[in-house]
Parts: structure tokens; sequence; C-alpha cells
């Protein structure tokens, strides 16, 4: 017998992430056109919705029993939808535990959680054989991770995580308690020099991450990164939706640099 909701919109990739790999994506009706993992979906399902605007009459066209979506930012969208009778669930997780709650949460209302649990432990050791091996370094780099360049942001909670479990230390954990983006803008980039990161991670949601556009930023060739050539991108499919992706692909791209980093430390 079949449990949960039968017809899903997934409003953001992490949903549908998920719902694959606990091998429930017949249940995904329509999914966010951001939407690159699994490579699949994009083949298999229509793509009703960006990130902050959604394509409401396509969505209730679909007929959906549950439509799943992210953040504050999604709220206008959920709120028209709940006002044409749709069930809408708006979760708003920004830590690794978070995400991990979440994919047993979601697996729960498809009648998959000892599924989801399994897999959620599975996400839980593999990121705690990342930390193991970042306590092999010899010391810890201090990392900036750019969200956006104009105008600078960063802070991300799972992102400052993921860096301090990678063996990194984040240059602004003060920024990760606030889930607003516009809370995290850097108004003086000075201050990025100022507590000079031994590297810099970019990845710009929506365009490609240009270190030499970075490296040029006045008074940043002082820093530690800009001189070693230590600026890299992460993809920001990878890292910058809190769901699977980023406690697997994310944050072993994170790790790689940092261990690179500290194997020419000696």
């Amino acid at each position: 017998m079949s449990f949960g909701p039968r017809r899903i919109v997934c409003l953001t990739e992490e949903p549908t992430e998920t719902l694959y790999a606990l091998g429930e994506q017949d249940r995904i009706v329509g999914i966010s056109g951001f939407t690159v993992r699994p490579p699949r979906a994009r083949r298999e399902k229509p793509k009703v919705s960006a990130f902050t605007r959604a394509r409401i009459d396509e969505i209730l066209a679909l007929a959906p029993d549950l439509v799943v979506g992210f953040s504050d930012i999604q709220a206008g969208i959920a709120s028209e939808l709940i006002g044409r009778g749709v069930e809408v669930w708006i979760s708003n997780h920004r830590s690794v535990d978070g995400i991990l709650d979440y994919i047993r949460r979601l697996g729960a209302m498809v009648g998959a959680g000892p599924r989801a649990q399994a897999w959620a432990d599975e996400l839980a050791r593999g990121l705690d054989a990342i930390a193991e091996d970042a306590a092999r370094l010899p010391r810890r780099p201090r990392v900036y991770f750019e969200e956006w360049d104009e105008p600078l942001i960063t802070g991300i909670r799972w992102v400052a995580e993921l860096v301090r479990i990678a063996g990194g230390d984040d240059i602004f954990p003060e920024r990760a308690a606030d889930p607003l983006a516009k809370a995290r803008i850097l108004a003086d980039p000075g201050e990025v020099v100022r507590r000079a990161p031994d590297i810099v991670f970019g990845s710009w949601c929506g365009k490609k991450f240009q270190p030499g556009k970075v490296a040029a930023r006045p008074g940043w060739d002082a820093i530690p990164a800009v001189r070693d050539g230590e600026l890299h991108e992460i993809k920001s499919p990878l890292i910058l939706q809190p769901g699977p992706a980023a406690l697997t692909d994310g944050v072993r791209a994170i790790a790689a640099h940092i261990q690179d980093w500290g194997r020419r430390q000696g």
C-alpha cells in the first residue's frame, strides 16, 4: 500500500534530489527550472518554477497534492498556492543537522522513513570521515566563502559548518546565524582583507566565479589566498542549496582544496 502524497511539485532542487535518491521519483510531477541533480530529472519532469517565481496555473494543472519549497523567499508562491487550495510545505532548514533532518522528514512524508533514516545516517558517517581526515591537517586554514559578488555576500550557515567539517575556519562565523541574505552583505570589502583568509571559495549563484576579478579588487593583493593563488570555485548546485548535494559532492570539493592547501603547508 502506498502512503503519503502522490503528486508532488518541487519548487527547489533538494526535494527532487532527495526523492530520486529514495526511489520515490514517480511521485514528482513538476520541478524547479534550476534543478540539475539528478540530471535525469530535467529530462523526465516538467519545469514549473524558478526560485522566486512560479507558473501557478501550470502547477495547478498538474493537480499536486503537495508542493514542497524552501525559505521565506518562496513565501509569496506558497501563499498564492495555499489560497488556491493546495497543500504546501516550506522548509527553512539552514544547518547540516537541519539538512539531515529534512531528509528524514521528507522520507517519512512519502512512506520511506526507514530508507531516509538509513541514508541520513550514511551521509552523517561520510561527514565524520571527512572530519577525521581534516583532523590530520598541519593547521586549519582561514576560509572566506563568497556566495555573491555584487554586493559581496557571505556566511551561509550550512556552508560555514561544512567548511569546519572539512578542516577550515570560516572568517565570518558571526554571520552564519542570520538566515537572510541581506543581513549577510559585506558593506566593507576591506573586512575580508583584515581577516586575511588563506583560501577563498566562490560560488556565485547562476554565473561563473572569476578568480581574476576577485584578485583585482583594491587591496586584496594583501590577502594570503590571493597571494598564493588559493581562489577556487565551488559549483553553486553543489553547495548553495541545503540538500544532499552539499553533504556529498559539495563538502568533498571543499575538503579537496583544503587538503591540497594542507599538503603545501608541509
